[in-house]
Protein backbone atom coordinates (compact mmCIF):
# COMPACT_ATOMS: atom_id res chain seq x y z
CA UNK A 1 0.00 0.00 0.00
CA UNK A 2 1.29 3.28 -0.54
CA UNK A 3 0.74 6.00 1.19
CA UNK A 4 -1.31 8.56 -0.79
CA UNK A 5 -3.91 5.59 -0.55
CA UNK A 6 -4.19 7.09 3.27
CA UNK A 7 -6.09 10.02 3.40
CA UNK A 8 -6.49 12.05 6.81
CA UNK A 9 -9.38 13.75 7.73
CA UNK A 10 -10.83 15.38 10.62
CA UNK A 11 -13.64 13.00 12.51
CA UNK A 12 -16.73 12.89 11.57
CA UNK A 13 -19.63 11.40 13.56
CA UNK A 14 -20.50 9.09 10.18
CA UNK A 15 -17.74 6.96 10.74
CA UNK A 16 -18.18 6.42 14.63
CA UNK A 17 -19.24 2.86 14.52
CA UNK A 18 -16.53 1.94 12.35
CA UNK A 19 -13.61 3.83 14.06
CA UNK A 20 -15.24 2.68 17.64
CA UNK A 21 -14.38 -1.16 16.34
CA UNK A 22 -11.24 -0.53 15.19
CA UNK A 23 -10.37 1.67 18.56
CA UNK A 24 -11.48 -1.39 20.55
CA UNK A 25 -10.22 -4.02 18.51
CA UNK A 26 -6.70 -2.12 18.46
CA UNK A 27 -6.78 -1.95 22.31
CA UNK A 28 -7.85 -5.09 23.21
CA UNK A 29 -4.66 -6.90 21.57
CA UNK A 30 -2.17 -4.47 22.47
CA UNK A 31 -3.61 -5.15 26.16
CA UNK A 32 -4.98 -8.04 26.54
CA UNK A 33 -7.87 -7.03 27.87
CA UNK A 34 -11.53 -6.89 27.21
CA UNK A 35 -12.69 -2.99 27.13
CA UNK A 36 -15.26 -2.89 29.76
CA UNK A 37 -16.84 0.19 28.07
CA UNK A 38 -19.90 -0.47 26.16
CA UNK A 39 -19.87 -0.13 22.58
CA UNK A 40 -22.72 2.61 22.68
CA UNK A 41 -20.65 4.38 25.78
CA UNK A 42 -17.72 4.58 23.38
CA UNK A 43 -19.50 6.32 20.69
CA UNK A 44 -21.12 9.13 22.80
CA UNK A 45 -17.80 9.37 24.41
CA UNK A 46 -15.99 10.29 20.85
CA UNK A 47 -19.02 12.16 19.06
CA UNK A 48 -19.94 14.52 22.55
CA UNK A 49 -16.79 14.23 25.30
CA UNK A 50 -13.74 14.02 23.45
CA UNK A 51 -14.17 16.61 20.44
CA UNK A 52 -14.62 19.27 23.58
CA UNK A 53 -10.79 18.84 24.72
CA UNK A 54 -9.37 17.49 21.79
CA UNK A 55 -8.64 17.47 17.66
CA UNK A 56 -10.04 14.40 16.31
CA UNK A 57 -8.49 12.65 12.97
CA UNK A 58 -8.79 9.68 11.31
CA UNK A 59 -7.08 7.82 8.54
CA UNK A 60 -8.81 6.64 5.71
CA UNK A 61 -8.12 3.76 2.84
CA UNK A 62 -11.21 4.28 0.43
CA UNK A 63 -14.07 4.47 3.04
CA UNK A 64 -12.47 2.15 5.75
CA UNK A 65 -11.46 3.56 9.35
CA UNK A 66 -7.10 2.62 9.42
CA UNK A 67 -6.65 4.51 12.36
CA UNK A 68 -7.61 7.38 14.78
CA UNK A 69 -5.83 10.03 16.53
CA UNK A 70 -7.03 12.87 19.44
CA UNK A 71 -4.71 15.52 20.14
CA UNK A 72 -4.49 18.93 21.49
CA UNK A 73 -1.66 21.33 21.71
CA UNK A 74 0.26 19.47 24.41
CA UNK A 75 -1.15 16.04 24.62
CA UNK A 76 -2.78 13.07 22.48
CA UNK A 77 -5.35 11.96 24.33
CA UNK A 78 -5.87 8.39 21.59
CA UNK A 79 -3.93 7.08 19.23
CA UNK A 80 -5.08 3.77 17.85
CA UNK A 81 -4.63 2.10 13.91
CA UNK A 82 -6.59 -1.05 12.68
CA UNK A 83 -4.70 -4.22 13.66
CA UNK A 84 -4.47 -5.10 9.98
CA UNK A 85 -2.50 -1.72 8.73
CA UNK A 86 -0.09 -1.40 11.58
CA UNK A 87 3.77 -0.83 11.20
CA UNK A 88 2.97 1.35 7.38
CA UNK A 89 3.38 4.61 8.41
CA UNK A 90 0.02 5.85 9.29
CA UNK A 91 0.77 5.90 12.97
CA UNK A 92 3.97 8.15 12.15
CA UNK A 93 1.81 10.29 10.19
CA UNK A 94 -0.75 10.92 12.78
CA UNK A 95 1.82 11.52 15.18
CA UNK A 96 3.67 14.05 12.64
CA UNK A 97 0.18 16.13 12.72
CA UNK A 98 -0.09 16.25 16.48
CA UNK A 99 3.74 17.76 16.25
CA UNK A 100 3.00 20.12 13.61
CA UNK A 101 0.07 21.54 15.73
CA UNK A 102 2.03 21.33 19.10
CA UNK A 103 3.23 23.54 21.07
CA UNK A 104 6.40 22.13 21.02
CA UNK A 105 5.77 19.62 23.50
CA UNK A 106 3.27 16.55 23.79
CA UNK A 107 2.81 14.16 26.34
CA UNK A 108 0.90 11.11 26.32
CA UNK A 109 -0.01 7.93 28.02
CA UNK A 110 0.53 4.27 27.07
CA UNK A 111 0.28 0.92 29.20
CA UNK A 112 3.73 -0.79 30.55
CA UNK A 113 1.87 -4.22 29.06
CA UNK A 114 2.08 -2.40 25.22
CA UNK A 115 5.48 -2.94 24.11
CA UNK A 116 4.80 -2.52 20.81
CA UNK A 117 3.40 1.01 21.66
CA UNK A 118 5.98 2.18 23.60
CA UNK A 119 8.55 0.90 20.96
CA UNK A 120 6.42 3.19 18.73
CA UNK A 121 6.36 6.29 20.49
CA UNK A 122 10.16 6.00 21.67
CA UNK A 123 11.32 5.51 18.50
CA UNK A 124 9.71 8.89 17.61
CA UNK A 125 10.92 10.80 20.23
CA UNK A 126 9.09 10.23 23.32
CA UNK A 127 10.83 9.95 26.50
CA UNK A 128 9.59 8.16 29.57
CA UNK A 129 8.85 11.11 32.47
CA UNK A 130 6.57 9.01 34.77
CA UNK A 131 5.25 6.07 35.69
CA UNK A 132 2.28 4.12 37.61
CA UNK A 133 0.01 6.34 36.71
CA UNK A 134 -4.17 5.45 37.43
CA UNK A 135 -6.16 4.60 34.65
CA UNK A 136 -10.14 2.99 34.26
CA UNK A 137 -7.90 -0.35 32.92
CA UNK A 138 -6.03 -0.48 36.13
CA UNK A 139 -2.72 -1.37 34.99
CA UNK A 140 0.60 -0.06 34.94
CA UNK A 141 1.24 2.55 32.33
CA UNK A 142 3.93 5.32 31.38
CA UNK A 143 4.04 8.94 30.86
CA UNK A 144 5.92 10.21 27.78
CA UNK A 145 6.82 13.55 26.59
CA UNK A 146 8.13 14.98 23.19
CA UNK A 147 9.93 18.21 22.76
CA UNK A 148 10.72 20.02 19.55
CA UNK A 149 14.62 20.70 19.17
Amino acid sequence: MNQEEVKIIQYNPKYAEQTVKMWRDSKEKAINKKEFHSFENQVDFINHILPVQFQIEVALVSDKIVGMIAYNETEISQLYIHLDYQGIGIGQRLIDRAKEKSTGRLTLYTFEVNKKAQRFYEKHGFNIIGRGYENEENLPDIKYEWKSN
